[in-house]
């Protein structure tokens, strides 16, 4: 996808999260819809890797069919769905069910579900409780699906939730679903927050013009600046990585391979969970990387 496409996806989300957040304060509004664009990226890679785990046994559905070819196989299959899942979670180290995959979620979104809310809210909990804890745990912890900031009971929460993901499910329907292109849309809205945050921008992003500039002198070699930057680099660390736009624009200097391990530590914890979503949207394994909540 283009530099262009990448810039347009991430105008439509805004355009989105612009129009639909309403009374909303623009910070709490930032944390639902990153975080269900997140969940998008999850789903996204998770039924790439069952297909490939599955071979010949993935389900080819019609394109009328509005079940998941997950949820299909599930059902035909419920001897076998406690060994994929193992496969799975040691594989992708986490794990969807069917009824919480995006595309399940933007079905129920679509047909104003009345059960939208609380299976979301399920299929969180469960992403974080049966994925690898060092990386998932508490991810969407911070997403208050039961706040009265969506509204004031279950069925305007649930209406409002059923909108915003209807809206998301329509607007990205067009885009690619690759890495670079959600991970590059997730850093412009994160930017579009900050831009409408004034100071309290600092606490979580650093400007892009900034960020490259530190990155070039990070990756220079200290003892000859002059000979370039270094080939590769053992380990890279920021002690208060926000939303790790930093330490993923070093990686983007050095190449997918050019460092060891990334660290990062952020005392806030909403802040915190979206450096961990960052980083996996941007294709960096969970292995790859260890973000703490810490001071």
């Amino acid at each position: 996808m283009s530099t262009q496409d990448q810039k347009q996806l991430g105008k439509t989300l805004w355009d989105i999260a612009d129009q639909l957040r309403g009374a909303m304060n623009a910070d709490d509004f930032r944390d639902y819809i990153l975080s269900l664009f997140f969940l998008r990226y999850l789903s996204d890679n998770y039924e790439a890797a069952a297909k490939r785990e599955l071979g010949k046994d993935y389900p080819q559905i019609a394109k009328d069919d509005k079940q998941t070819p997950l949820s299909v196989w599930y059902k035909s299959n419920k001897a076998d769905v406690a060994e994929f899942e193992k496969q799975m979670r040691r594989k992708v180290h986490y794990v969807i069910e069917p009824q919480h995959l995006w595309n399940s979620i933007a079905e129920l979104a679509r047909t104003q579900n009345g059960e939208l809310l609380d299976t979301l809210l399920k299929g969180f909990k469960y992403i974080e409780n049966e994925s690898f804890e060092s990386v998932f745990q508490g991810l969407f912890s911070e997403i208050n699906l039961n706040s009265d900031k969506l509204g004031k009971n279950y069925e305007e929460r649930n209406k409002k939730l059923c909108n915003i993901i209807q809206k998301i499910a329509e607007g990205i329907a067009g885009f690619s679903s690759d890495n670079d292109t959600l991970g590059d849309a997730y850093e412009y809205l994160i930017g579009q927050f900050a831009a409408g945050s004034g100071k309290k921008a600092g606490e979580f992003y650093t400007p892009q013009q900034l960020s490259t500039i530190l990155s070039k002198i990070v990756t220079l070699d200290s003892q000859d600046p002059k000979s370039g930057k270094k080939k590769k680099l053992d380990n890279v660390l920021d002690f208060a990585c926000g939303s790790g736009s930093l330490l993923l624009n070093v990686r983007k200097q050095m190449g997918q391979h050019g460092i060891g391990k990334i660290f990062g530590q952020e005392s806030n914890i909403t802040t915190y969970n979206l450096a961990r979503m960052n980083m996996l949207l941007h294709g960096v394994k969970d292995s790859e990387f260890e973000i703490h909540h810490g001071d």
